[in-house]
C-alpha cells in the first residue's frame, strides 16, 4: 500500500482533526456555522414581519445612517487590525501581535459605545420593546432584538480580547488563541455587516 493511502486509512480510523486543524478550531467553526444559522434565521424572520407590514417606518426618519456608517467603520478597522494581530503572532512578533489585538479591543470598545449611544437616543424617542412612534411595533422589536443580540456577541468579544492581551503579555497565549480570537471577531463583523444592509439601508 502507499504511503498516501496509508495516511488516508489511519485519518478514517479515527482520532485526526479535519484537514489537520486542531480541536479548537474546528469547535469555533462549529460555532461560527451554527451562531451564523441563528443570525441568518432572525434576519429572515426580520424580512419577513417586513414584508407582511403594510407600511414599514422608513429607516432615514429614524436613524443617523452617516453615524450607523461611522459605526460600521470603525468595526471594519477593528477586524483588519485583528487581522494583522493574527499575521504577527504566527511570525512571532508578540509585541506586535499584542498592540494590534489591543487596537482591536479599543475599537470593539468604541463600536460598543456607540452603540450604546443609539440604543438612547432611539429610546428617548419613545421605543420600546412592543411599540414605537413610527408606526409597525416590530419595527422596535427586531432592532433590539438583531443589534441587541450582536452587542452580546461584542461584549464577549471584548473579554476574550481583555483576556488575549493580558494573556500576550505574559507570554500564557499561544498562537492558536490569538488565531481564534480572530476568527470569533471576524465572524461578529460579519454579522454587522448584514445587519447594517438588510436592516438599515433596504
Amino acid at each position: 500500500m502507499s504511503e498516501a493511502a496509508v495516511g488516508v486509512a489511519t485519518r478514517w480510523a479515527g482520532g485526526v482533526c479535519p484537514f489537520d486543524a486542531g480541536w479548537k478550531k474546528v469547535m469555533m467553526w462549529v460555532f461560527i456555522i451554527t451562531d451564523g444559522l441563528l443570525f441568518a434565521g432572525f434576519l429572515a424572520a426580520y424580512g419577513y414581519a417586513r414584508l407582511m407590514s403594510g407600511v414599514w417606518p422608513d429607516q432615514t426618519e429614524v436613524f443617523s445612517l452617516p453615524f450607523i456608517a461611522a459605526m460600521t467603520f470603525v468595526l471594519i478597522t477593528s477586524s483588519a487590525t485583528m487581522a494583522t494581530a493574527v499575521w504577527a503572532s504566527e511570525t512571532g512578533q508578540t509585541a506586535s501581535a499584542r498592540r494590534y489585538v489591543t487596537f482591536t479591543l479599543v475599537g470593539g470598545l468604541t463600536f460598543l459605545g456607540m452603540q450604546a449611544y443609539e440604543w438612547t437616543h432611539f429610546i428617548g424617542e419613545g421605543a420600546r420593546l412592543a411599540s414605537n412612534p413610527w408606526g409597525d411595533p416590530l419595527f422596535a422589536a427586531y432592532f433590539f432584538l438583531l443589534t441587541g443580540f450582536h452587542g452580546s456577541h461584542v461584549l464577549t468579544g471584548l473579554i476574550v480580547l481583555t483576556k488575549t492581551v493580558l494573556g500576550l503579555s505574559t507570554g500564557k497565549t499561544p498562537v492558536a488563541n490569538v488565531e481564534m480570537a480572530g476568527l470569533y471577531w471576524h465572524f461578529v463583523d460579519l454579522v454587522w455587516v448584514f445587519i447594517f444592509t438588510f436592516f438599515y439601508l433596504i
